[in-house]
């Protein structure tokens, strides 16, 4: 019987930030996964679906936007490897992060999903919170550095 094929767990993520260099912030809470920490929109890519067309979902899942893909630019990637709460056994888990920016979106900024996010707010980009989970605020600096591509959380 042939080995099962290694699996990593794909995401996409939205770095919006506003004309006052605003980056927006959602609030976890009731999700048993870093509850009480800052997060940008994002989401897990769903079977059959594009990293852009995650990411289109999840802005009007998460934040009541409308982004066209056009919209969306590749801001980073993130090769990365976590202890994962989510999973009884807490192992190790590998991850593929997409980070996007927009600079267009159209309908109004609204938390759309309050069983899981406090709050949607703006914070100065150059002073996010100290509760912002590190590996986002890692990709937003690279991102903001210009490095397209990082890998976080690896033991070399």
């Amino acid at each position: 019987m042939p080995k099962e094929r290694f699996k990593i767990t794909p995401a996409s993520y939205l770095i919006l930030i506003n004309n006052k260099n605003e980056i927006l912030l959602s609030l976890r809470q009731n999700t048993g996964y870093r509850d009480g920490q800052y997060v940008v929109p994002s989401g897990h890519v769903e079977e059959g679906e594009s990293f852009a067309a995650c990411m289109i979902r999840e802005a009007k899942e998460e934040a009541n936007i409308d982004i066209k893909s056009d919209d969306l630019k590749l801001a980073h990637v993130l090769h990365r490897e976590e202890g994962d709460n989510e999973e009884a056994d807490n192992l190790k888990r590998q991850r593929m992060d997409i980070f996007f920016s927009a600079d267009k979106w159209t309908g109004e900024i609204k938390n759309n999903e309050p069983n899981k996010c406090a709050h949607l707010k703006w914070f100065l980009l150059d002073s996010p919170p100290t509760n912002i989970f590190p590996y986002v605020k890692f990709a937003i600096e690279q991102s903001q550095s210009g490095i397209v591509f990082s890998e976080y959380g690896f033991e070399n």
